[in-house]
């Protein structure tokens, strides 16, 4: 004889095991992920309940990072999943990142090159477009900013001085490192790489701001301009 199957239906669920009732008795902590999914949701739909919905997400997805890069469209080709739920996913996540970005930045110092990917490899690891982003520091090298300067295609994307300094000289920021991905997953500087960050030096120079260094990121690895003297 077959044992019987447990419902995921929280309303069929002892009170004290519901989500919601976990999370205010034990914390988030002790809550799967398909449960902490099932607290947003609140309910489910006629076929499963919210944390049968919440695992029917996951599985689809795989996991929670592939689930973070998923659009509204994809997410709502999960059956169960319609608009309202799908804003509350990409709400939910979104400030998850957020609040990594703010804990990652609180008087973040800057010693290395190492630091930087550190601090920035996880943005730019999923990344299919090309990304320029500017740190803006202190005279200690600490990071005040994370600056978005542009994006491009899925091949190059273009980062003029005056975008990559406005916002320096703007928040009164006496150093930047640049940074930016390829796609291909290979960190190596391109000419184009190497030419940029000529031009943003000279203009760096010209307005009083240290330009520190200029990193490109690839599929897990970087490259410093400055280690490799390119700059």
């Amino acid at each position: 004889m077959k044992p019987p199957v447990r419902s995921s239906a929280v309303r069929e669920m002892p009170q004290e095991e519901r989500p919601r009732e976990r999370l205010a008795r034990l914390g988030p902590e002790a809550l799967r992920d398909a449960e902490l999914l099932a607290v947003l949701f609140r309910t489910g739909t006629r076929e499963d309940g919210a944390v049968a919905l919440a695992e029917k997400v996951i599985r689809h997805f795989g996991n929670l990072r592939d689930l973070a890069r998923a659009s509204l469209t994809e997410l709502q080709e999960v059956k169960g999943l319609g608009e309202v739920k799908s804003i509350e996913i990409k709400a939910a996540l979104e400030l998850g990142k957020r609040l990594a970005d703010h804990r990652n930045m609180d008087r973040f110092k800057i010693r290395s090159a190492q630091d930087v990917a550190d601090l920035l490899m996880i943005k730019y690891k999923d990344c299919e477009t090309e990304l320029f982003k500017c740190l803006l520091l202190n005279t200690k090298n600490e990071v005040q900013r994370v600056a978005d300067i542009s994006a491009g295609g899925l091949d190059a994307t273009i980062a003029l001085p005056r975008d990559v300094f406005r916002q320096a000289v703007r928040e009164g920021a006496t150093g930047v490192i640049v940074c930016h991905n390829h796609p291909s997953g290979d960190p190596e500087p391109s000419r184009d790489d190497i030419s940029l960050t000529k031009r943003l030096d000279e203009a760096a120079t010209v307005l009083g701001v240290r330009l520190i260094d200029h990193i490109v990121f690839g599929d897990g690895r970087f490259v410093s301009l400055k280690e490799r003297n390119l700059m």
